[in-house]
């Protein structure tokens, strides 16, 4: 099974978004997806696969923070 993870685009260079994931920053392809500073993304085998409103980009962290057994604090 594969899985996307939601992170926030904290920057762009190009084609390379920097993903924040909860402070952990990775740098994904996003030649595919327009994406801006502040947009959620949903991002996979480091490519960014599509562009999520802030509250999709919110519930799907809760969801993976919950099935972790973490507690995620709300933005």
């Amino acid at each position: 099974m594969c899985v996307a993870f939601p992170g926030k685009v904290i920057r762009v260079d190009g084609s390379v978004a920097e993903i924040d994931y909860n402070g952990n920053t990775v740098k994904a392809n996003c030649g595919i997806v327009d994406v801006k500073e502040g947009d959620w993304a949903l991002v996979h085998a480091g490519l960014v696969i599509q562009v999520l409103s802030a509250e999709e980009g919110g519930v799907m962290q809760q969801l993976f923070a919950e099935l972790n057994g973490e507690v995620f604090p709300n933005d």
